[in-house]
């Protein structure tokens, strides 16, 4: 059973930048596979990033790649997503998901809303 929390979100300006952190609850936490998806009002949940349990694997969305990084620290059982030269497209509920090894993304956060003005 793995427990999910976000934060750091909120209202930022079109080219501004938040860094949103997710604090896992697992003994084996470095064993999870780890992701970030977004839901924006009146779409579907999609997939933003995700990382491998050694942070030497990390994949990104075309529409984020270049602008937001995700990282790691299995010492600290924390999850990142730095998103940089934020859109208001960006907007959304950012969840924080963890994925067992050969499986999907079982565990998922309650979501922080990230807003970008115009």
């Amino acid at each position: 059973q793995v427990q999910l929390v976000e934060s750091g979100g909120g209202l930022v300006q079109a080219g501004g930048s938040l860094r949103l952190s997710c604090a896992a609850s697992a003994r084996t936490f470095s064993t999870y596979g780890m992701g970030w998806f977004r839901q924006a009002p009146g779409k579907e949940r999609e997939f933003v990033s995700g990382i491998g349990w050694s942070s030497t694997s990390t994949y990104y969305a075309d529409s984020v790649k270049g602008r937001f990084t995700m990282s790691r620290d299995n010492a600290k059982n924390m999850v990142y997503l730095q998103m940089n030269s934020l859109k208001p497209e960006d907007t959304a509920v950012y969840y924080c998901a963890a994925a067992s090894t050969g499986g999907g993304y079982k565990y998922w956060g309650q979501g922080t809303q990230v807003t970008v003005s115009s």
